[in-house]
């Protein structure tokens, strides 16, 4: 694999192929090609070479990659092999569908628990998923070794939280509260506004 630096944009594409080589059915030393891949994604078929180069070097001529060895090779620029623990604050309607959703889970992150401040001692989801009360949440990433925060609180309330997520050590934060936050350097940060993010897509109708 290349020692290469990835961009983020090559990154945010790494599971969409992750998640679409996986889907196919299995057989024996079974191949795939770049143009089959960008056919099957909507995407140019050098931008998929390119993209696939960076983490796997070039397909072999009139064979293209190997699915399973091309998979291995995702997995390890994404991290998957590693199990990574996240928590959400905020168990409203987003936080608890965060919460709930399986899929994160295929990339190596499992978020453990959800927390709110209108929870006194702890209400079950589904499953072992549980929304706790927020003022165990420093006690529980540091017992966890929660690396990933996940914001989903009123803007009014985002960086209070981000400060108790800073304290409790995580890594990273994924905020979807619309605030623009204090955050120490150390600490990356991805931001969502799915509103904003409609309205451009609305725009270009």
């Amino acid at each position: 694999m290349s020692n290469r630096k990835i961009p983020e944009s090559v990154m945010a594409r790494l599971p969409v192929y992750l998640h679409f080589l996986k889907s196919l059915p299995a057989q024996d030393g079974d191949t795939i090609s770049s143009a089959a891949i960008a056919k099957n994604l909507g995407l140019g078929e050098v931008q998929v070479r390119k993209d696939l180069a960076l983490i796997s070097g070039a397909g072999k001529p009139k064979i293209g990659y190997y699915r399973l060895e091309i998979i291995s090779h995702i997995e390890s620029a994404l991290g998957s092999g590693k199990n990574t623990n996240a928590v959400i604050v905020g168990a409203g309607k987003l936080g608890r569908a965060l919460l709930c959703y399986e899929g994160f889970s295929e990339f190596g992150v499992h978020i453990l628990a959800a927390f709110d401040v209108e929870v006194e001692n702890g209400l079950k989801i589904s499953g072992d998923k549980r929304v706790l009360p927020v003022s165990e949440l420093f006690k529980f990433c540091k017992e966890n070794d929660v690396k990933i925060g996940v914001i989903t609180v009123p803007e009014s309330q985002a960086q209070t939280v981000a400060d108790e997520l800073v304290k409790a050590k995580v890594s990273a934060i994924w905020n979807f509260a619309p605030a623009r936050l204090k955050i120490p350097p150390e600490i990356k940060v991805k931001n969502e506004n799915m509103a904003a993010s409609v309205a451009v897509l609305s725009a270009s109708l």
